[in-house]
C-alpha cells in the first residue's frame, strides 16, 4: 500500500505507506487494520510503524530516524496518534476513555496525564505547538502548556475542537456532523460563545476539518469529488477565501501534513 503526501497544489511526495508496517507485525491488536502514517503540519516531519519491530518512529524526509518507544504497532485499532503543527509532541486517543501516550519528543520524555483523572478528551494543538487543548471529564476546556501544566480552565462547558495561537480563542463545527457547515468562537477566558456563522462554502461542501492558522485566521479543509479544498473564513461573515485546491493522486491512501489517523479524503472510496 502506498502512502501519499499531499504537500502543496503542484507537490506531492510518496512515501512508505503504514501497510507495510502493518505487514511486519502480526501480533498487532487488530491484524489487517490501518496502521497510522502521519505528517506534521509544517511537512517536515513524517510519524510511521516500522516494519522491523513495529515500533513507532519519526524522521526527517533526509533525516535520521528516532524511534518513539512509547507506542508500537500493536496499538493499531486501539489508539490512534496527533501529532503537533512542529512533529515535537505526540499525543494518542484510546478507544476506552481517556488518553493513552502523551510524549514531548522534543526533550524526549513521556508526560502522566495531569490532574486525578485519567478520563481526559483531546481537542487539538494551539498552531505554534505551544499549547494543547483538553477537556476534562467535568467537560469543561482546559489550556495545558507542553510541560501539562494548567495555563486556563474554561468557566463553561461548551465543547472546542481547535486552538488559537492566542491559547484563548478556539473553534468549534455547529451542527450534525459529518454535514456542518457552520461554526462559533468560544473565549475561553470568559466562556462566552459568538454566534454562530454560516461558512459560505460551496453547494454541497461542508467543514470536514477546522482548525487556525499561525496567523489567527480560521481555516477550512473541505473534501471535494477531485481532492481537498482548503479556504481561508471571515470570523465575522463566514465569507471564504481559497487558498489551495489539492487534486487526490491515483492512489489508496492520502495523507496530507496536520491530518489525523484518519480524514475523509483518506481512503479512495
Amino acid at each position: 500500500m502506498d502512502a501519499h503526501l499531499g504537500t502543496g497544489a503542484d507537490r506531492r511526495t510518496r512515501g512508505e505507506g503504514a501497510g507495510s508496517a502493518r505487514r511486519g507485525a502480526p501480533d498487532a491488536v487488530n491484524p489487517g487494520a490501518r496502521a497510522a502514517f502521519l505528517v506534521s503540519g509544517d511537512g517536515r516531519r513524517f510519524f510511521y510503524f516500522r516494519k522491523s519491530d513495529g515500533r513507532f518512529a519519526e524522521r526527517t524526509l533526509h533525516g535520521r530516524e528516532h524511534v518513539i518507544r512509547d507506542l508500537t504497532v500493536a496499538t493499531t485499532g486501539e489508539e490512534w496518534p496527533s501529532v503537533s503543527y512542529d512533529g515535537g509532541f505526540v499525543v494518542t486517543k484510546t478507544s476506552a476513555p481517556g488518553l493513552g501516550a502523551l510524549l514531548d519528543l522534543r526533550k524526549g520524555r513521556s508526560l502522566p496525564l495531569p490532574g486525578k483523572t485519567d478520563t481526559w478528551n483531546f481537542a487539538g494543538f494551539s498552531p505554534d505547538g505551544a499549547r494543547l487543548l483538553m477537556q476534562g471529564e467535568d467537560g469543561r476546556m482546559t489550556v495545558f502548556d507542553r510541560g501539562l501544566r494548567t495555563r486556563l480552565r474554561s468557566k463553561t462547558r461548551l465543547w472546542a475542537t481547535a486552538l488559537a495561537n492566542d491559547h484563548v480563542t478556539a473553534a468549534e463545527p455547529v451542527g450534525s456532523w459529518p454535514k456542518s457547515r457552520t461554526l462559533r468562537l468560544v473565549d475561553l477566558r470568559t466562556g462566552k460563545a459568538s454566534r454562530t456563522v454560516t461558512v459560505r462554502l460551496p453547494r454541497g461542501r461542508r467543514i470536514d476539518d477546522l482548525d487556525f492558522d499561525k496567523a489567527g485566521h480560521l481555516v477550512v479543509r473541505s473534501k471535494t469529488e477531485t481532492g481537498v479544498t482548503v479556504y481561508r473564513v471571515s470570523k465575522t461573515t463566514g465569507v471564504v477565501t481559497r487558498v489551495r485546491s489539492l487534486v487526490r493522486p491515483d492512489a489508496k491512501i492520502w495523507v496530507l501534513p496536520g491530518d489525523d489517523a484518519y480524514e475523509p479524503w483518506t481512503e479512495k472510496k
